[in-house]
């Protein structure tokens, strides 16, 4: 029976720890079906699979060096990594440290078709997310032009009434007044520039 490990992963703050049980009781099932001896998991919340920098992953791959077990399960390969580059060379150190990366979900097998198979997973995870990413940042371009409210604390100047941005009377003076303190700065320098020139210009006539 082969010694493995579970890695579990979760992207924002609006999933919930349901989504981490689920993943952890397919990587057991599995592990119970393919003779695999599950003995410590590894966990992320609220990170990103964009990059590699998760404390529970860096950990992983530390103690993967100790020998101590062979296998590392995931729920399917996008919670291991949705960066292509980083998903093939944290698997190549898996791999160096006689670790298997096995998806619970994915059937990949150790074939020329398999590995074919494997880098299309890679690829589409990879372009998910930056599919995603376009489309939740055109969201929101969307509803802020709209002036709809995005989350968050409002900008200076603004509160939020029924989802909406409004205009603070309070504080817009306050912005009203930065703005025309920076107009009159701009209009300053612009003049001492001109200044500036007209002098150079007099100082090379007399030469």
């Amino acid at each position: 029976m082969k010694i493995a490990v579970i890695y579990a992963r979760y992207s924002s703050d609006s999933q919930t720890e349901q989504s981490i049980e689920g993943q952890v009781r397919v990587c057991k099932q599995f592990a119970e079906k393919n003779d695999l001896l599950v003995v410590d998991q590894y966990i992320d919340r609220a990170t990103t699979g964009t990059n590699d920098n998760r404390a529970a992953f860096q950990q992983m791959l530390r103690d993967s060096k100790k020998a101590q077990w062979g296998a590392v399960i995931v729920y399917k390969l996008d919670r291991f990594a949705r960066n292509k580059y980083e998903s093939v060379v944290n698997r190549k150190k898996l791999k160096d440290n006689g670790v298997e990366l096995v998806s619970a979900m994915e059937n990949i097998p150790d074939t020329p078709e398999g590995k074919l198979f494997l880098a299309v997973i890679e690829g589409f995870n990879e372009y998910f997310s930056e599919d995603l990413k376009q489309k939740v940042n055109r969201g929101l371009r969307e509803s802020w032009l709209k002036g709809n409210a995005t989350g968050g604390h409002p900008p200076f100047g603004y509160v939020i009434k029924d989802k909406k941005y409004v205009i603070d009377d309070t504080e817009a003076e306050i912005v009203r007044e930065i703005f025309m303190k920076y107009a009159q700065l701009e209009n300053i320098m612009s003049h001492n520039a001109n200044k500036n020139t007209m002098f150079c210009e007099i100082l090379s006539s007399i030469k």
